[in-house]
């Protein structure tokens, strides 16, 4: 067969990539099949050592894939130290003395690395992590898109206004979320992640000694830990979920039912308001809240990923060679006319 002229040629390579672009700019399950086919396997295996030799690790997991898609979008910026040129966002106000489990993700990432160099985000392994520590935990597993690429940037001052805080009323929460494209169910699903994890006693004081939404007999164990002088006992920890701390399951919104719930945000879900009804459906049908929280952890993993060529990767995701070969194949038979195609 006759070779295509240069021209024809350079507009094949172009619309290569057009595709290349299009297809990166889209998160997929599927998206390190070829190129690190084990990372999932590699990456659950840290997060398991990690839960096992601390039980908490699983919710500060979590919590550091929350913290970074409400600011700027799952990018991975919660990582990033202080440079000359910004100001990270460990040291923000939601982050600070209270986002743990970063040796974990160095962890993860260097095992990753063995297995695949040059191939995942930092932003992915997040994701990913989250997903385990909520499986080994005993929750729902879902499949966990990919594709991410890591910011160079980060912002404390975005980190200090996106993360909802604990004082939070229910419309703040409603509206950040729905800000980021979150639904009020989306809200009430992903709070559910409280079932597991630790607070300071700075998020929770106010609530103990100040508001009367809150069974008695909690408040008074939670005052045993955490004194009313502000700056005395202040990073004493409360587990969230007084039942079942380690456990992912539905005892948190049992708990806001009977007006247990430790932050005050969290009571607030359960508080004559629009959400109660949500909140009593998760409290009496697991199901229904494990199959919604997966929902939603797929939409939050969903806010304003890096992709294409934004952001930062050590190696640019193969353009997939089923792709290449059908194009090429296309034109070898004439059923793609380089001369008809619009050039924009």
């Amino acid at each position: 067969m006759a070779s295509f002229p240069s021209y024809k040629a350079a507009i094949t390579l172009a619309i290569l990539l057009v595709f290349l672009n299009s297809s990166s700019a889209q998160l997929s399950a599927n998206y390190y099949s070829k190129s690190c086919p084990n990372l999932f396997g590699t990456v659950k295996s840290v997060v398991h050592s990690a839960i096992q030799n601390e039980a908490r690790m699983g919710a500060s997991l979590l919590r550091l894939f929350f913290h970074d898609c409400f600011v700027n979008g799952c990018d991975g910026s919660i990582l990033l130290d202080d440079t000359s040129s910004f100001t990270g966002e460990k040291g923000a106000i939601p982050n600070r003395n209270s986002a743990r489990g970063f040796n974990v993700v160095d962890n993860i990432k260097s095992a990753v690395e063995k297995a695949c160099p040059g191939v995942v985000s930092c932003a992915d392994i997040l994701a990913v992590a989250a997903r385990d520590s909520v499986v080994i935990l005993g929750g729902p597993d879902w499949n966990v898109k990919l594709g991410r690429r890591d910011s160079r940037t980060a912002s404390r001052s975005a980190a200090n206004n996106g993360i909802p805080a604990p004082t939070s009323n229910l419309n703040a929460l409603i509206s950040r979320f729905n800000a980021l494209g979150l639904s009020t169910k989306d809200l009430v699903a992903l709070s559910g992640s409280h079932t597991i994890g630790q607070a300071r006693c700075t998020s929770f004081r106010a609530r103990i000694y100040n508001e009367s939404n809150l069974d008695t007999s909690l408040a008074q164990t939670r005052r045993g830990n955490c004194p009313r002088a502000t700056g005395s006992g202040d990073n004493n920890l409360a587990p969230l979920d007084l039942q079942t701390p380690t456990n992912f399951d539905n005892s948190y919104f049992k708990n806001l039912v009977n007006r247990r719930g430790l932050l005050h945000s969290d009571q607030q879900l359960f508080n004559g308001g629009s959400t109660d009804s949500i909140v009593r459906t998760y409290s009496n049908s697991p199901n229904t809240f494990e199959s919604d929280f997966a929902a939603a952890m797929i939409k939050m993993g969903d806010i304003s990923p890096l992709t294409g060529s934004r952001g930062d990767k050590e190696k640019l995701q193969e353009f997939p060679l089923e792709v290449t070969t059908t194009f090429i194949g296309l034109l070898e038979l004439g059923t793609v006319d380089l001369d008809r195609l619009p050039l924009t």
